[in-house]
Parts: structure tokens; C-alpha cells; sequence
């Protein structure tokens, strides 16, 4: 009975120490992998890590650069051997004066030094004139000086104050002197030094420090304990040394093919310009021309032709912008008088029109273009109108506006016209919803009735953004025959014109209409273009 209990102790001891030999095994081997994969910016810095050591520590014990440390650092991060903490803390440091009177001396202690053996005249004394002044009013409030006028003179005289003063360093001195220095935990002298040192020109500043530390792991503590040997270990396989055999007798570093690299941003269209090519694109294949127009417009083609009262308040909405040099444009007398006689008495249309004189200068004036209707104007009076046809134009367009989320002064259009016989407003309903599921991708849409003053019957097309609800894509209509008929077209015409930007915002996952034309690389990178 005895003899099995002792061959049960000794059978258990054999298999815990098994286990223990494994278990060691299993550290011992990732431990070799671990050594393996070291970079040799890596196994430089590795003898000088310990807990809370700080990158600036690093630098100046391994002998490397700053940012082949912090590579290393990262490196090892990834690798499970340490955790980088950024700490952030205010401290005083040295500007230029600084440290220049570290060295000589501060100009009020010179300033003392000169007249402490007699009274001088002020002109007389050794300090330089930028900082005359500053010494004055320092020593005056110290009580360190007599100022007395002799004549036209002014005399300077030390007091026992001073003379005390320049027995012993001063509270400024003595903080300048630890500089640079964190400002937490300052006693009061040392708070009381500091702001009087702030306030003076280019002597300290304080400014928000960061500081890099390693936090080791349980993993960075086996490896500081392993004895690394600096054996020359080959990072990279050469065809020289295939070609001579050289590779038999060389140790090669082992890669991670998981750890983070550096990401590599190639050259990419802006975002927007992708999108708005995409738009074009998506009309070219939908049957569409493309139309186009000066961005300097003049108010006949933005707002005149599409028969908007030249005083009316209509055209408050629009807020433009005047070009002061050159002030006027050129338009073709036979168009400007038919559209004239349309506001006037409403040209052959069997409308009375607006009923007052049209003003030919006013017409003519020079703005930055408003609306991209204004490109549909110049298509209907144009010789290559086709009849049927369809039309449209991604238009730059300007308006005064107070800018915020979804309001810009300078914005993008998308409009045209669609012309043919027996059009009506139904054509002009299926037209929207097409846009809508077509450029916006959302069938959540509201069609409301509006005014514009060259369509009727007008509506406005609303689409749902899941974070900003339901947002204005654009109005439409069909265009009145005070528009159409002076311009020499006698066939119903479908009108839309559509914020493009808010429709990018849709596609793009954008809240703000801003981002739409950022500069901002970090947000270029990150923001995936539409296709």
C-alpha cells in the first residue's frame, strides 16, 4: 500500500514538472519570436527601457534620433512590450531675453551695478536705451533708486534698498535660473516670479508641454530581463548575397505582417469635383445636353428674360452680388425688346405684364450669376435649340446668405429644361421623383406648391436626410409664356433647377455644406468619394 502512494507522489511530480517544462517552453519560444522580430532601432533602445521612462530619456541615453525612438517606441507598442502615455503639461520656458540675461545678467541688476559706487547721470548708465525704461519703473517700485532733476538732467542715486537688493540674488533671478520648469505645484515666490517675469518682453513664456512615457508590460519586463545579444542580424534578403551564398550564415529578421504601417494617401480628385462629375455623367446617359453660361451675368439673362419685375421684392431672395468695373453688358436689341414689351404690356402672350416702364440700363448691369435658370434663358433664345429637347447645366451661382450647415454664398446649380409638345405638370411630378431616387438615392420626398415668378404652375421638391430632415433640394416648373414666347419658343417647357450641394451632402454622408469645398487634408483622406 505504500509503495503505490509513493509511486502515485512520484507519478504526479513527473507530470507537474512536465508541465512546468512546457509551460516555460511555450514563454521561452515567443520569447525567441519575439527577439527575432526586433528592429535594430528596437534592440538599441531595449538595455535603457525601464518603467516610466521618457522619450526625451531614450534619445539622449540610446544616442538616436528623436523620431527613430519614437518609431521604435511604436514598434514595440504593437508588438505588446510597453503602452505609450502621452501626458500634457504647462511649463515655463526660456525666450530670447531669457537667455540672454541667464547669462549676463537681468538689465535692472547691471542698471544697480553701475551707479552703486555714485550718483550717475541717466545717460551715463551702462544698460541699453529698449531697456531703460523697463529698469526705471522696476527699481522704482522696489524702492531701489532716487530720482532727482539737476537742470535739465536727471540723476540716479541707489537707495539701501538697492543696495540690499544687489546682495542677493533675487526672487526672479533664482526662478530663472530653473527654468525650463513645470508650473504645477509652484510655491507663492515662485508664482510671484513667474508673473513678473511674463509680463515682460521675451523673457519666459509658458506653453503646454507634451511628454511621451513607456509603460511597460508584463511582456516588456521578460524582455528587459532577457540578455539581447547585438548580433548583426540582416533585415532584408540582397541578390548579391544569393548570388555569393552569403544568406548560410546570416540571422534574418523576422516580420509581423499584422503590426500598423503608415498609411499612404495617393492622389485623388476632390471629392466634391468626383461627385459633380458623376452628376454629369448620370445626365449625359439619361439623354440630357449639357448647356452652359457666364458666371458674370447680367441682369437680363439672370433675372429680366425670365420675366421677374425689375423693383419688385421677388427678387430679394436672390441677394447678388454687383460687379462694379466693368458695370454693364451687351445684349441683343431684338431680344431686349420683345422681353421689355413682356414686362411692359406682355408681348403677344395675352397677358397685360407687369404694367410699368422697363429700364434698358438697369437690364445691363453686371452681377455674379444668381440662379443657373439663367443658362435655360440663354438656351431658349439660342439658334441650336432643339425641339423636342433636353437640357441641363451644373452652374456656380452666388448669393449674399448668411453661411452655416446648409447654407453657403457659393454654391452649385444643377437646372435645364425639357421642350416639347403636350408636356404638363404630371411629366414635370415624375421628373422630380426620378430626380430625387436617381441623385439623392431616397424615396422619402414632398412635392409642395411655390411661386417663381417666370413658372406656373410652381413646386418645390423636398427630400429626408437621416440626420438633418427634411431639406430643400430645389424648386420647378413649367415656364410661363411671358418667359418662353419673347424668346422665340411657342412649346410648353419643363424648368427645374436643384441645389446640387444638398444633394452631395446625401451622397456623401456630409452634415455640414462647408465640408463640400474642404481644404482640410485629414478630412480629404478620410471622406470616401462618391461614385
Amino acid at each position: 500500500m505504500a509503495s503505490i502512494k509513493i509511486a502515485g507522489k512520484l507519478l504526479f511530480k513527473k507530470k507537474f514538472t512536465v508541465k512546468v517544462k512546457n509551460f516555460l517552453s511555450h514563454h521561452l519560444s515567443l520569447m525567441e519570436k519575439l527577439l527575432a522580430s526586433l528592429h535594430p532601432l528596437e534592440r538599441k533602445i531595449v538595455p535603457f527601457l525601464k518603467d516610466g521612462v521618457t522619450l526625451q530619456e531614450l534619445v539622449y541615453l540610446s544616442h538616436l534620433k528623436e523620431v527613430e525612438v519614437m518609431r521604435a517606441l511604436q514598434w514595440l507598442e504593437n508588438k505588446g512590450v510597453l503602452k505609450i502615455e502621452t501626458t500634457l503639461k504647462e511649463e515655463a520656458v526660456l525666450g530670447e531675453n531669457g537667455a540672454k540675461y541667464l547669462g549676463e545678467g537681468l538689465p535692472e541688476r547691471r542698471f544697480l551695478e553701475s551707479i552703486k559706487e555714485k550718483e550717475k547721470i541717466l545717460e551715463e548708465i551702462d544698460v541699453p536705451k529698449d531697456e531703460l525704461n523697463v529698469c526705471l519703473g522696476i527699481l522704482r517700485r522696489k524702492a531701489a533708486i532716487e530720482i532727482r532733476k539737476d537742470g535739465e538732467k536727471t540723476k540716479i542715486k541707489i537707495t539701501d534698498s538697492g543696495k540690499k537688493i544687489l546682495s542677493k540674488e533675487t526672487l526672479e533671478e533664482q526662478f530663472l535660473k530653473k527654468i525650463p520648469l513645470s508650473i504645477t505645484g509652484l510655491s507663492q515666490e515662485e508664482k510671484f516670479a513667474l508673473e513678473s517675469l511674463k509680463q515682460r518682453k521675451g523673457i519666459i513664456s509658458v506653453k503646454l508641454v507634451k511628454t511621451k512615457k513607456a509603460k511597460l508590460t508584463e511582456v516588456g519586463y521578460q524582455l528587459i530581463s532577457t540578455k539581447i545579444k547585438q548580433e548583426e542580424i540582416i533585415d532584408s534578403l540582397t541578390p548579391k548575397m544569393l548570388i555569393d551564398g552569403s544568406w548560410k550564415n546570416k540571422k534574418f529578421r523576422s516580420y509581423d505582417v499584422k503590426i500598423n504601417v503608415p498609411k499612404i494617401f495617393g492622389g485623388k480628385k476632390h471629392h466634391y469635383r468626383t461627385f459633380l462629375e458623376s452628376v454629369r455623367n448620370r445626365f449625359l446617359s439619361l439623354g440630357f445636353s449639357e448647356m452652359a453660361g457666364p458666371i458674370v451675368e447680367t441682369d437680363f439673362w439672370d433675372m429680366d428674360a425670365l420675366f421677374m419685375p425689375q423693383f419688385h421684392s421677388a427678387r430679394d431672395i436672390h441677394a447678388a452680388y454687383y460687379i462694379k468695373e466693368p458695370k454693364y453688358g451687351k445684349i441683343d436689341q431684338k431680344i431686349l425688346d420683345k422681353v421689355k414689351a413682356a414686362h411692359e404690356d406682355g408681348f403677344k402672350t395675352g397677358s397685360k405684364g407687369w404694367g410699368y416702364k422697363f429700364d434698358e440700363t438697369r437690364t445691363k448691369r453686371h452681377l455674379l450669376r444668381t440662379q443657373g435658370t439663367a443658362c435655360s434663358a440663354r438656351m431658349l433664345a439660342s439658334k441650336d435649340l432643339k425641339i423636342p429637347g433636353k437640357y441641363f447645366a451644373i452652374s456656380r451661382c452666388f448669393r449674399y446668405d448668411i453661411i452655416d450647415a446648409t447654407h453657403n454664398c457659393d454654391f452649385y446649380q444643377t437646372e435645364g429644361i425639357v421642350i416639347e409638345e403636350g408636356l404638363t405638370f404630371r411629366h414635370l411630378k415624375s421628373l422630380l421623383k426620378m430626380f430625387a431616387e436617381e441623385f439623392a438615392e431616397t424615396e422619402s420626398i414632398k412635392i409642395k406648391p411655390a411661386y417663381f415668378p417666370f413658372t406656373e404652375p410652381s413646386a418645390e421638391l423636398f427630400a429626408k436626410h437621416p440626420d438633418l430632415g427634411w431639406i430643400e433640394l430645389g424648386g420647378s416648373g413649367i415656364f410661363r409664356p411671358e418667359v418662353t414666347k419673347p424668346l422665340g419658343v411657342d412649346v410648353p417647357v419643363i424648368a427645374w433647377g436643384l441645389g446640387i450641394d444638398r444633394i452631395g451632402m446625401f451622397k456623401m454622408g456630409i452634415k455640414d455644406i462647408r465640408q463640400l469645398f474642404s481644404h482640410d487634408l485629414n478630412f480629404l483622406r478620410s471622406l470616401k468619394c462618391p461614385q
